[in-house]
C-alpha cells in the first residue's frame, strides 16, 4: 500500500518506452499499486506492484475500463485528453507523456484544443501531428511525475 494509499493507472496503448523505467523505479520505491490498462501486452518491467489488464479490441475500451477502476486521488498516466476530462471529472489526477499535469483549470481548454483540431483534419486541412517523443520529454514527465509523488505520498 502507498502511503497515501492511491493508485496508480497507466494508460499502456501509446506509453512511450523511455518513461518505463522512470515510472517503475518509483512504483518500487512507493511502493505504488499499478494498473497498466492496454489492448495488447505492455510490459513496465519486473514488479509485484504491477498488474496488467488486457482488454477487449476497440478505440476506447482501456479508456472505459480505467474510468470504471480510478478512485478519488488516484492517478492516471495517459495522452488522451478525453481520457483525462473523465479522469478529472472524477476528482483523481492525470499527467500525459510530456509532463503536462491535467487539472480542473486546464482540463477544458485541452478539449477544446484537441476538439478544434480534430475538426480541421475531418475538413480535409493536413495538420501537423505532435512532435516526436524526446529525451527532453521524458525528463519533463519525470520532473513532473516526481513534484507530484512528493506531494502526494509526502
Amino acid at each position: 500500500m502507498s502511503s497515501k494509499g492511491f493508485s496508480l493507472y497507466i494508460d499502456g496503448d501509446a506509453f512511450p518506452n523511455l518513461l518505463k523505467p522512470i515510472v517503475l523505479r518509483s512504483i518500487e520505491r512507493l511502493k505504488l499499486p499499478t494498473y497498466v490498462v492496454s489492448n495488447k501486452k505492455i510490459t513496465l518491467g519486473d514488479s509485484k506492484l504491477v498488474t496488467y489488464i488486457i482488454v477487449e479490441q476497440g478505440a476506447d475500451e482501456a479508456d472505459h475500463q480505467i474510468v470504471e477502476m480510478v478512485d478519488e486521488g488516484d492517478l492516471v498516466i495517459t495522452a488522451d485528453i478525453p481520457l483525462a476530462d473523465r479522469i478529472i471529472a472524477k476528482k483523481a489526477h492525470a499527467i500525459d507523456h510530456r509532463g503536462e499535469l491535467f487539472s480542473v483549470d486546464n482540463i477544458k481548454q485541452y478539449l477544446a484544443m484537441r476538439n478544434l483540431m480534430e475538426k480541421i483534419r475531418e475538413s480535409g486541412e493536413m495538420t501537423k501531428g505532435p512532435k516526436p517523443f524526446s529525451q527532453k520529454d521524458a525528463h519533463e514527465f519525470a520532473n513532473q511525475l516526481h513534484r507530484f509523488l512528493t506531494k502526494h505520498c509526502a
